[in-house]
């Protein structure tokens, strides 16, 4: 199977995806570790994977969505976006309107304190 191949069914079918450096529980990059710190955070149910250890993945996924950079995050299928608009999304509330929009399950409580903390 092809890396695009690989890459399509895996984002259709899980409803959060996000291709990272390293893995949820152990980031190997600030960017990855600040958005799946955001997940995490959120209580999101998501599946991580980690571009290091698959070249074919890391290169695939740029050509995929035409993005350059890692992290990218997925929600139903649809390229969200990196680190700088998965945090803009969060302070906006934006992200979790998407989320609720797609039946994506999320600790609501824990958006709030997001935005709370990063608004001092």
């Amino acid at each position: 199977m092809s890396a695009e191949n690989k890459i399509r069914e895996t984002v259709t079918t899980n409803d959060v995806v996000l291709f990272m450096k390293g893995t949820s529980s152990m980031p190997q990059c600030g960017f990855s570790s600040q958005v799946a710190g955001i997940l995490n955070y959120m209580g999101v149910n998501y599946k991580d994977i980690d571009v290091l250890s698959d070249d074919t993945i890391r290169q695939g996924i740029k050509d995929f969505s035409d993005w350059p950079t890692i992290p990218q995050l997925y929600v139903k299928g649809e390229f969200i976006g990196g680190c700088d608009i998965i945090k803009d999304m969060t302070m906006s509330g934006e992200l979790d309107g998407m989320f609720a929009e797609h039946g994506v399950s999320y600790n609501k409580d824990a958006a709030e304190e997001i935005r709370k903390a990063n608004n001092k």
